[in-house]
């Protein structure tokens, strides 16, 4: 008897899990993706993935093309084919239908980069004579310092500080995507940050818990600081300093590497400091360095205009 499709989906994301190293969120992802796609071809009266043929994949696409945006039908068809792969390498079935099927194409949109003034006036703005001020700037500087996410940064521990301000270790280590660690440098600017808000504010913090949190960035109770309120920190010094344009945790990231770009910087050194597995994700912003460069000769230049 072959395999039935939630069966089928269950191993691939049991492999997705073990042996690819892919995150929680991203197997949640694939989950629910999956889960359309069943439901899809039980209504075709398909039972099981050796039954799909290329007809099916390419209706199913067509289909939720008129429902939901370009990026979530192009997500959608990534987790398809990667379970028909995984079906036809694991021999469950003799073909791989899903092979020719390309998602729709993306109009690519261009990171929005913060001006230099605007990230120092939003690095600036919270108040270092409190405690929660102490730890905003922290977050703030290490946001923009090292280009990581706010995930990677909400995620550390006060022993991944201890060697790299002790000068111990050659850069902050960041747990990235996958599980994927990368090194990257610690600036005179972050280092300072964090070490006032270790010896100012984390104490008065930590204080508040229940039990002891090995979390280097703390929230008003003693928790390790979540996304969500590293969002909000972010918002409020950008209000603070009187930016009006959408600020994110992500605006931060993309700054650090225009920014890096703009002043020089190897496009691979980006990519690594990034933690881009590609260099191909990391060269768009190489555009928006362009970009600027437009701008500027525009501007500046006699017989741009």
């Amino acid at each position: 008897m072959s395999q039935g499709i939630g069966e089928s989906i269950a191993d691939y994301l049991n492999h997705a899990r073990a042996e690819r190293g892919l995150s929680a969120n991203t197997v949640a992802a694939y989950r629910r993706d999956l889960g359309l796609y069943r439901d899809f071809l039980a209504s075709r009266g398909i039972g099981n993935l050796a039954e799909v043929t290329p007809v099916e994949v390419t209706e199913f696409v067509r289909e939720l093309a008129h429902e939901q945006a370009p990026a979530s039908v192009a997500r959608h068809v990534v987790s398809v084919r990667n379970l028909h792969q995984f079906a036809a390498d694991e021999g469950l079935t003799p073909t791989d239908p899903a092979a020719d099927v390309s998602p729709p194409r993306l109009e690519r949109r261009l990171p929005k980069a913060l001006p230099v003034d605007v990230v120092a006036a939003i690095l600036e703005a919270p108040d270092t004579d409190t405690v929660e001020g102490l730890r905003d700037a922290a977050l703030l500087e290490l946001l923009y310092g090292t280009g990581a996410r706010v995930s990677e940064v909400c995620g550390l521990d006060v022993d991944d500080l201890t060697d790299a301000l002790d000068g111990r270790e050659s850069g902050l280590r960041l747990l990235g995507k996958g599980g994927k660690e990368r090194a990257v440098p610690l600036g005179s600017y972050a280092a300072a940050a964090v070490q006032a808000y270790l010896v100012r504010a984390r104490p008065q913090l930590a204080a508040h818990a229940a039990r002891p949190s090995p979390a280097l960035l703390l929230n008003s109770l003693g928790r390790r600081l979540s996304r969500q309120s590293a969002w909000a920190v972010i918002q409020r010094a950008a209000a603070g300093a009187g930016v009006t344009q959408d600020v994110s945790p992500h605006s931060l990231r993309h700054s650090f590497a225009t920014h890096l770009l703009d002043g020089g910087a190897d496009l691979r050194v980006v990519q690594e400091l990034l933690g881009h597995s590609s260099v191909a994700t990391t060269q768009i912003y190489t555009l928006v360095t362009i970009e600027h460069l437009r701008e500027v000769h525009a501007a500046a230049h006699p017989r741009a205009r």
